[in-house]
């Protein structure tokens, strides 16, 4: 059974490890001085770092869960702008993450699927996205989504800038 569930604070540990892993399993191979990402994911994945963005009332988290084991997980942060967007009634899917064993089961399209719906009930109308130019896979799951590419962003590792696409999709 696949499951759907907004992360509640007594499972930081659990967010805190699966978006260290699926971050290090979608990612290393881009970053090529793995004590950067070990550094990021140190900082950027602890559990009070964690435990920060979960009492943030902006950030929403979901876990999706199959036969209760997590598999993957959504942020979607709240009323977050971006240069290239227009609309006051906005969210950024920051991170949708699936551990690659998942991905086969076609679980990220149901997770962005639920996290849409979410966005429409708390009647935002756009949804917009980063993703690094390199990660062709993800471009591809995003463009087949009917997200348009709106913009650039950098993303920082440390001290090294990463170009990503910014996408964007009216709800």
């Amino acid at each position: 059974m696949i499951k759907i569930e907004i992360v509640k604070k007594e499972n930081a540990t659990v967010l805190a490890l699966l978006g260290r892993i699926t971050y290090a399993e979608s990612h290393k191979h881009y970053i090529s001085d793995k004590k950067d990402l070990k550094n990021f994911l140190d900082e950027a994945y602890s559990i009070n770092k964690t435990l920060h963005d979960l009492n943030n009332p902006q950030n929403l988290f979901y876990l999706i869960y199959i036969e209760d084991l997590p598999v993957g997980y959504a942020k979607l942060v709240l009323n977050e702008k971006h240069k290239s967007i227009t609309s006051d009634n906005i969210c950024r899917l920051e991170r949708i993450y699936i551990l690659n064993e998942f991905i086969p089961l076609k679980l990220g399209q149901r997770l962005l699927s639920f996290v849409e719906e979410e966005s429409k009930t708390l009647q935002l109308d756009t949804i917009w996205l980063s993703v690094y130019i390199k990660n062709t896979r993800a471009i591809r799951f995003y463009e087949k989504n009917e997200f348009k590419k709106v913009g650039n962003l950098n993303f920082m590792v440390n001290d090294k800038d990463y170009e990503n696409i910014v996408y964007s999709k009216t709800l």
